[in-house]
């Protein structure tokens, strides 16, 4: 790179780099340093009266140095947290020569190196529990400056690196400098593993599934699509791996769960990202009634074993996750806030209610996708606390059951948090003569202009015609529920790395 595209910043770091060289230490180097304990587990166990952490080696970024002639106090940053070390510099270099001390720490290592430090323990007078380093090992150089975000007396910050596109295009700045953001997906972590552990202490069999796909099905849903070359054949990032799954169940599991990427080609907004988590899960004998009291049980698990409480605050809200939750159904919660049954209603009533009530519609919407308009409008708002909404209208679920007692609805329900979906689930479809019939509606639909119409998938048919027991299955959008789980209002909050336009070259 030529010096006149960098900072003088920048050029003063490579020079750095440069003499650092020149004294003969490697600044990259490869051999293993033992790291023996880290940040948390010294600041929070160290006692004074035990003596204990005497023979200790830690290592991380080096955040800040205060050069106090021949004693100075660094502070390093690993994967824990923050320490102080203290450096007196002819404890660290007992020998003739100290330009460890005097050139390596002091004049080139720079806000950013990675750097290791053997030695003990202790608290300064004031009271701070810091390392007592005897060696110091230099492990890698940060050529470009980082962020130095500074915390005044008042509680002001300053130099804050909090610009949201920069935040997000640049995450691993965003991780060492912004404190709670690396917190944040440690329990994106914990939420993931808890779902995973309930499904598996109930003897549930997680599997994988094709990411690419010749027929993108399981949702309502523009997919993204490729070629195969060798093939010579079109082929579609998944939508869902629900129609997957389902064939592992006829096949004879009685019940299998997947944590998938899935990839659905529409817009971005604070909710949505075209690359998204979701957990599936498909049991055997099940129906959505027994389905809604084990999502109750599992949310309640996976808050319970991530916070040790059932009430979790978003956004000024404190929402509950101790069932059991209110259950209302579709032609109901529309009822509550609009003040009209439209039950009776068909298409082109349907279309005029919907432009009453001041919801957008257009000629290709179906009778399904007007009552989708309709309660998105009007209805999804109130729904704060958990709430499932039941007993869906066949048009809006073309994988679903007939209801058991009125063939114009399924045995569907939706979980709604702080007026968004959160999870979905039926008592699954399989009658295979009814699913055709089912897919051959979506076909029309598809005429009509419908780009998020589902394709028909023939084998998917066949598999049902060999007989799939009565299943009830479940997906949960994982990135919501660790937004509301987390306390963060955007989607891109909870992802590492958020769909973004390519960033501009200068």
């Amino acid at each position: 790179m030529e010096h006149s595209s960098l900072s003088e910043l920048e050029i003063q770091r490579r020079k750095n780099l440069k003499a650092i060289i020149e004294m003969g230490i490697e600044p990259f180097p490869a051999e293993e340093f033992k790291v023996s304990h880290h940040a948390e587990e010294i600041l929070s166990d160290f006692s004074e009266e035990k003596n204990n952490f005497q023979n200790v080696m830690i290592a991380g970024r080096l955040m800040q140095k205060r050069i106090m002639g021949k004693a100075s106090f660094a502070e390093i940053q690993d994967s824990t947290g923050r320490i102080q070390v203290y450096l007196n510099r002819d404890e660290l270099c007992p020998d003739e020569d100290k330009s460890v001390y005097n050139d390596l720490f002091k004049k080139y290592m720079d806000i950013g190196d990675f750097v290791g430090f053997h030695g003990k323990v202790f608290k300064t007078q004031t009271g701070h529990t810091s390392l007592h380093a005897s060696n110091m090992t230099f492990l890698s150089k940060s050529i470009k400056p980082l962020p130095i975000v500074k915390t005044d007396a008042e509680g002001n910050v300053h130099d804050a690196f909090s610009d949201i596109e920069m935040r997000h295009r640049q995450r691993y700045v965003d991780l060492i400098v912004n404190k709670g953001v690396k917190e944040t997906f440690i329990a994106r972590a914990k939420i993931i593993q808890a779902m995973r552990d309930f499904f598996l202490d109930k003897g549930y069999i997680e599997v994988d599934t094709p990411v690419l796909q010749s027929i993108p099905g399981g949702a309502a849903a523009r997919p993204f699509a490729t070629h195969h070359n060798a093939l010579d054949i079109p082929l579609y990032l998944r939508i869902a791996n629900e129609l997957y799954l389902k064939r592992l169940i006829v096949g004879g599991f009685e019940g299998v769960f997947e944590f998938s990427r899935n990839f659905r080609n529409e817009g971005i907004d604070r909710t949505h990202n075209p690359e998204f988590t979701a957990m599936e899960i498909y049991i055997s004998y099940k129906d959505y009634h027994w389905m809604m009291n084990f999502t109750e049980s599992m949310l309640e698990h996976i808050v319970q074993k991530v916070y040790q409480k059932s009430e979790i605050e978003f956004d000024g809200k404190m929402i509950q996750y101790a069932g059991p939750y209110e259950r209302i159904s579709m032609y109901d919660v529309i009822k509550k806030y609009t003040g009209t049954d439209i039950s009776a209603m068909n298409e082109g009533e349907l279309k005029a209610f919907c432009k009453s009530q001041g919801v957008s519609v257009d000629d290709t919407m179906g009778r399904g996708k007007l009552i989708d308009e309709l309660f998105g409008g009007k209805c999804e708002k109130h729904l704060i606390q958990p709430t499932f909404i039941i007993d869906y209208p066949i048009e809006m679920s073309p994988l679903c059951k007939k209801h058991r007692t009125d063939p114009q609805l399924t045995e569907r329900f939706e979980l709604f948090i702080n007026g968004k979906e959160v999870a979905n689930a039926y008592s699954e479809l399989n009658d295979p003569i009814d699913q055709l019939e089912r897919f051959q509606e979506q076909l029309k639909l598809a005429e009509k202009g419908d780009d998020e119409a589902m394709m028909i998938d023939m084998d998917f048919v066949r598999s049902l015609e060999y007989g799939m027991p009565p299943t009830s299955g479940l997906g949960i959008g994982i990135d919501r529920l660790c937004m509301f789980l987390t306390n963060n209002k955007t989607i891109q909050e909870v992802l590492l790395f958020p769909q973004m336009r390519p960033e501009k070259q200068s």
